[in-house]
């Protein structure tokens, strides 16, 4: 043979190989990469190829499938009341993916869950019937919450304590998830560089300074380390109190409150923060913390089934840091989800039944997949001695102190307001917070309000003004819807 031929015989050869062993190293070694490329057309055409599952509230789906008129897409995802149920559903968008129960659960409502698989569809590798997912949310005290918000930035979080149902879950101002399925990209800009952040849920995954709520939180502290024995105990708490290691001292909102060594009633009832500031640096930082991550708070993997962003109680701080820290400020972050969860296992004898917004996971026929209301784990957080002593001074907050806006008729109460700074030097208006429970007729459910931002003078933001208000009406949807 030709030499030339020969080598160029043998060079066309090794260039069939190569593209045989690419072809090869595609096919078997990143396919699975390429066909999840959030880039790659043919995982979305085959995504939005058939109607999704539907995730359910009140027994009615509030998400659907509509056909699409033009395009090579069949399907886009449509939503009832959106920006009512923003905050818990999400999106699920042709061009910017998903997010909250959309994103967590989309394998099962896009059909590919393997759980959905039959025999034949796992041998033909056919795309399986979607499945549901069945939420805890009442769509009457979801309402109540959203309507009470109302042009507020706020958040508000609703929990059965008995059972860790989460009730409600509103963040505002919202959105309507509709205008962003099709992939409009006007609406993603405006969304997105909206100053007011409504893609933002500020239920979940905004923690701030939570204020004097959590006051609780120490107040707990001190119960279960025996510090003091009862909320009615006189405590040692010099009005002002002089902060450690500093000139400043740490006084209170109404000076002329009975906080000099008043009782853990008196102090939450007045909400003096010279007890409570004085009492964090009794019990030292590392007590305090142990009680706060009790409740939830430095937890990276607080899911319900969305991620939450996490509530912080800090560490290596100085004493006059941790006294701060005793009111809720200093580094201390909390989201509404956090301190409905304190309110919830106080009012629960101090056990806390784990938060979820999915009752249940379905098939396309209805079977049960995973039932979370069977699954939800319970913890005991304070003794049931302390958690009834912490409901009954929240009771005398609601009967006679700082959160009276929460009354409702025919039903017990407790509450705990707060007020929390907001920018350097408390230069920009507070945040108005309201924590808080309610029992009647056998129903019981703990709600967590916050005011980021309001049309409200600065000096009518409080907790009680504010906050509590919004409590009350979700609290009466739930005890009496």
């Amino acid at each position: 043979m030709n030499k030339t031929i020969r080598r160029a015989s043998v060079f066309s050869l090794l260039l069939v190989l190569a593209l045989l062993v690419r072809a090869t190293w595609v096919q078997f070694y990143e396919g699975q990469a390429l066909a999840d490329d959030k880039e790659n057309r043919r995982t979305t055409i085959e995504l939005y190829s058939e109607p999704l599952g539907n995730i359910v509230v009140g027994g009615e789906a509030v998400t659907g499938s509509a056909p699409m008129k033009s395009g090579d897409l069949a399907y886009k995802r449509t939503y009832k009341d959106g920006a009512l149920y923003a905050a818990v559903t999400g999106y699920s968008s042709q061009a910017f993916g998903a997010t909250q129960l959309e994103g967590v659960y989309r394998d099962l409502l896009d059909g590919t869950d393997n759980r959905l698989k039959s025999v034949l569809d796992t041998v033909t590798n056919k795309r399986s019937d979607p499945g549901n997912v069945i939420t805890t949310i009442d769509p009457g005290v979801q309402k109540a919450a959203y309507d009470a918000l109302g042009d507020n930035k706020g958040a508000a979080v609703a929990i059965d304590p008995t059972t860790g149902r989460i009730l409600a879950v509103v963040s505002t101002p919202s959105y309507d998830p509709s205008r962003i399925t099709t992939g409009d990209a006007d609406a993603w800009k405006q969304l997105t560089k909206d100053a007011e952040k409504p893609m933002t849920n500020r239920a979940l995954r905004q923690p701030l300074p939570p204020g004097s709520t959590f006051k609780l939180v120490v107040a707990a502290a001190a119960l279960e380390d025996g510090l003091y024995s009862s909320v009615d105990e006189k405590t040692d708490s010099p009005d002002p109190y002089p902060l450690p290691q500093s000139s400043d001292k740490l006084g209170n909102e109404n000076p002329s409150a009975p906080c000099e060594n008043a009782s853990i009633r008196v102090a939450l009832q007045y909400s003096c923060n010279n007890v409570f500031g004085s009492m964090a640096v009794a019990l030292g930082q590392d007590k305090v913390r142990e009680m706060a991550e009790k409740f939830g708070f430095n937890d990276k993997e607080q899911d319900v089934p969305v991620r939450a962003y996490t509530s912080v109680y800090p560490s290596e701080m100085d004493e006059a840091q941790t006294a701060l820290s005793g009111i809720g400020q200093f580094d201390v972050t909390a989201t509404p989800l956090q301190m409905a969860m304190v309110s919830a296992a106080i009012a629960n004898d101090g056990k806390l039944v784990s938060p979820h917004m999915v009752s249940q996971i379905t098939d396309g026929g209805g079977d049960v997949l995973e039932n979370y209301d069977d699954n939800a784990g319970t913890e005991e957080i304070v003794s049931s001695d302390t958690a009834e002593q912490l409901q009954s001074a929240m009771q005398t907050v609601v009967e006679k102190g700082t959160g009276t806006n929460a009354q409702i008729s025919g039903a017990t109460v407790g509450g705990k307001t707060g007020t929390a700074q907001h920018g350097e030097n408390n230069s920009k208006t507070p945040y108005a917070w309201f924590t808080s429970y309610g029992k009647a007729d056998g129903k019981e459910v703990a709600v967590a309000v916050i005011i980021e931002q309001s049309n409200a003078e600065r000096s009518e933001v409080s907790g009680n003004g504010l906050a509590a208000p919004v409590a009350k009406k979700v609290m009466e949807a739930a005890l009496k819807g």
